[in-house]
């Protein structure tokens, strides 16, 4: 609940044009303050001195990136309850809001276009690294079917690339958020997570070795194709178990032991996957305890100097609650 005075203060903050329709904007999802002064037509200091109010009055939440500064509405649910309260009774007629959303549109059209691009251009690198282990299809069947029928009320991806996990979970979820150093990455899972069925995910630049930004209130960490390129994987479990809460859980999908040097030396792979006892023992260190572990196995070997199928190990782990 918020207090009188919370309540006089919100609305003050928002009370006024240009403010509103950014807070109208943002309700669509996270956007820049470049793309906000190139959709408002206002200069930059302009939108950053709006922005800062909002922020202060704890409307909207910065999530820097880079040199940039995205931006997304409050996550607190009594303020976001009120923002949304307003911004139902507004005329999506009306003709500022209405051209608002037509500049929006153009800069997601942009957006997804320059998203196409990428992928086109790298389409060679992508359809060979798919083609390693079992069809996606059945990953994510398996990731799904792992998780069961639990409510999840706070995800966090870690490493979240393209913004996969998030897209797979997003109706299972009240609140997803995937944190990545890439920004190109970045740049791709916020074409992929727009729409109005997402706008309670979110993305943002972060180092999943350090997570101290980030508050100990997910009951869900997922972790999917991501430590194979780290040198220290136990590391980012000790982080995920850090903002889990006690009794959430921990999603890691990644290889089993296999030993295709090319991907080390082609496709940046530090480890060469991970065996159950190696994964069960980083798991217990990090404060945890494995409750499900599938292995998913390629029927073909990849490469005629390896005996070894391709294997795609899904493990699931409870953080133990404390004594």
């Amino acid at each position: 609940m918020l207090s009188l005075d919370e309540m006089v203060g919100l609305l003050k903050a928002s009370g006024e044009p240009t403010r509103l329709r950014l807070l109208s904007l943002l309700a669509e999802g996270d956007l820049s303050v470049k793309d906000l002064t190139a959709i408002l037509n206002q200069s930059q200091p302009r939108i950053s001195r709006h922005l800062k109010l909002l922020y202060e009055a704890g409307l909207v939440d910065r999530l820097p990136e880079g040199a940039w500064v995205y931006y997304c509405l409050t996550r607190d649910q009594a303020k976001g309850d009120l923002v949304s309260a307003s911004l139902r009774h507004i005329d999506q007629d009306d003709l500022m809001i209405r051209r608002d959303m037509e500049r929006l549109s153009q800069i997601k059209l942009t957006q997804r276009q320059q998203a196409t691009e990428y992928f086109q251009q790298n389409a060679e690198r992508w359809d060979e690294l798919r083609a390693l282990h079992v069809p996606e299809s059945a990953v994510e069947s398996a990731i799904v079917e792992a998780l069961g029928d639990k409510p999840i009320q706070r995800m966090l991806d870690l490493g979240t690339g393209t913004g996969s996990m998030l897209s797979l979970l997003a109706d299972r979820c009240r609140f997803g958020l995937g944190v990545d150093a890439n920004r190109s990455m970045l740049a791709i899972a916020r074409t992929r997570l727009d729409g109005p069925h997402h706008n309670h995910l979110h993305v943002q630049q972060g180092d999943i070795l350090d997570l101290t930004t980030l508050e100990r209130s997910f009951d869900l960490v997922t972790v999917h194709q991501v430590l194979h390129y780290l040198d220290d994987p136990s590391a980012a479990l000790n982080e995920a178990g850090r903002v889990l809460l006690p009794g959430g859980r921990i999603l890691v999908a990644d290889f089993a032991p296999h030993d295709y040097e090319f991907l080390r030396k082609d496709h940046a792979h530090r480890r060469l996957g991970f065996s159950h006892d190696v994964m069960s023992r980083w798991m217990k260190q990090a404060g945890f305890a494995v409750v499900s572990a599938t292995d998913l196995s390629e029927t073909r070997r990849i490469d005629e100097m390896s005996d070894t199928p391709l294997t795609v190990t899904i493990w699931v782990a409870e953080k133990r609650m404390p004594d």
